[in-house]
């Protein structure tokens, strides 16, 4: 599948609201498009084709700055959600888990059901901006490839090291929380012995809202990012998934895997 294909499908299948964060892949092609039609003339200083190319640094700096802000808000926000859920854990354990102030199993693992599906989103959530975060890179470094191909300039490299220092790029932070997300699901929720419920999620059969948006980036990372002919030093490094079978299994034991009382 083609890069503005992918990118199309991702928008329309992303959460409410991010659809117009992601890169204006269309119409930085036709800029390109645009700007290639004056590349014989480049040499000769030609004012239109100062301009179209300064109209076209403009733009990808505005999807950068479009990024960037989207990216932090989200991040921030992040911080705080997992923040609270901790809070919420700790809450119930204290009230209501064996040496809490008001013993109740019953209570405690209805209370924890309820966050081990907050969790759930959460974590798929996060896993949806580090896809944001993967795509719009992959899709500036295309359109800056095709630029430097069309019209013999020599953007993609400068611009791409800029690129590498912004916010929207570094998701190590996003990581983590991703990785402390996994590690809270395994210790209070641990996997089920009856792994042969597999596919049914606690509100419905695989495939449904954020369980199958998470899929298919989760499956869109590893397509972007995998090697290939085309793969280079503006490439992200492969990302090693199990098949898709695994995913989804893996998603749905969360969900329905029994509450562990600490």
């Amino acid at each position: 599948m083609k890069f503005g294909k992918r990118l199309k499908q991702q928008i329309q299948e992303t959460l409410p609201g991010w659809g117009d964060k992601f890169l204006s892949y269309k119409e930085l092609k036709k800029l390109v498009k645009l700007i290639s039609s004056y590349a014989p003339q480049m040499m000769s200083g030609s004012l239109e084709y100062g301009k179209a190319e300064a109209e076209f640094v403009y733009l990808l700096n505005n999807e950068i700055d479009k990024f960037n802000a989207f990216f932090m808000e989200q991040e921030e926000d992040f911080i705080i959600r997992h923040k609270e859920l901790q809070q919420r854990i700790g809450r119930v354990i204290d009230t209501w888990g064996p040496n809490g102030s008001q013993p109740s199993e019953t209570d405690c693992k209805e209370e924890l059901a309820k966050i081990r599906k907050d969790i759930v989103d959460f974590h798929g959530e996060m896993v949806l901006l580090i896809n944001y975060s993967n795509i719009n890179y992959t899709g500036l470094a295309k359109i800056l490839k095709k630029y430097d191909k069309r019209t013999g300039g020599l953007l993609r490299s400068p611009y791409i090291q800029k690129v590498l220092q912004q916010p929207f790029f570094t998701t190590d932070l996003i990581s983590k929380l991703v990785k402390e997300c996994e590690s809270t699901i395994d210790s209070v929720f641990p996997p089920p012995c009856d792994v042969e419920r597999g596919l049914v999620l606690g509100s419905g059969v695989a495939g449904e809202g954020i369980f199958r948006i998470t899929v298919a980036a989760l499956l869109t990372m590893q397509e972007i990012r995998k090697g290939s002919s085309t793969y280079g030093r503006f490439s992200l490094p492969p990302l090693n998934l199990p098949d898709q079978t695994d995913v989804i299994q893996s998603q749905s034991l969360q969900l329905n895997s029994p509450i562990a009382i600490p």
